[in-house]
């Protein structure tokens, strides 16, 4: 079954090259498309349940409602909805308040087809927070404060982390997606997840943000 998305951006030409780069795929469906959050929340009053999007795809700068309260105000009323924030901005008060929001990723529009079908799928599928390279490194960085740990252990000893999923947190960190991980390791995407899977199970976390965050608090990779 085709993932439902929606679109919500101001700009017409933006909102058509995003509906025909995603058309390519046959896994994802269009079903809805405003052009700012305000319609866009009009537009889901109509919708029944099945009907809504799964998925989607918020710009931020927009007139009478931006992405970032339109997600807030989503979230609360379709909390089944996921929230991927596609947008030019990558300043770390956007992205903070765009994660605060409830948006369940952070992609730059430059991101090619492939990578925004990916994403989608990760959030959907596998409940991942996929974001762009810079904007991972920024967000991540933000989250964990900079804080420092006093006496440290041996890398991932704590938490019972294998040598091969170290590798993988560290792909993370980079922030480094799914196929990209598995490039560098040499592991197939799904076997890839297959780990990401256990390391939250070991960190004690449900997203990807959440580890990084406990591997940049404990000084793992520097």
């Amino acid at each position: 079954m085709a993932i439902k998305i929606g679109i919500i951006d101001d700009k017409s030409i933006n909102r058509q090259s995003v509906k025909e780069r995603l058309a390519l795929s046959s896994e994802i469906q269009v079903t809805l498309i405003a052009d700012n959050g305000a319609t866009f929340l009009e537009k889901m009053k109509a919708l029944s349940p099945a009907e809504r999007p799964d998925v989607c795809l918020m710009d931020i700068d927009m007139p009478i409602m931006n992405g970032i309260a339109a997600v807030a105000v989503g979230k609360e009323l379709y909390p089944e909805v996921d929230f991927l924030m596609l947008t030019i901005f990558d300043d770390d008060d956007k992205i903070f308040e765009a994660i605060k929001s409830g948006a369940s990723g952070y992609l730059l529009k430059e991101e090619s087809m492939e990578k925004l079908v990916d994403a989608i799928k990760e959030v959907k599928e596998f409940r991942s927070v996929p974001m762009s390279p810079l904007v991972a490194r920024k967000a991540i960085a933000m989250l964990a404060g900079g804080s420092k740990t006093g006496q440290k252990q041996k890398a991932g000893e704590e938490y019972n982390l294998s040598d091969r999923e170290m590798e993988i947190l560290k792909g993370m960190v980079d922030g480094l997606d799914y196929r990209q991980i598995g490039e560098k390791v040499f592991l197939s995407p799904h076997t890839v997840r297959t780990h990401i899977g256990n390391i939250y199970k070991k960190l004690h976390v449900c997203s990807k943000v959440d580890a990084v965050k406990i591997a940049l608090k404990q000084e793992w990779f520097k």
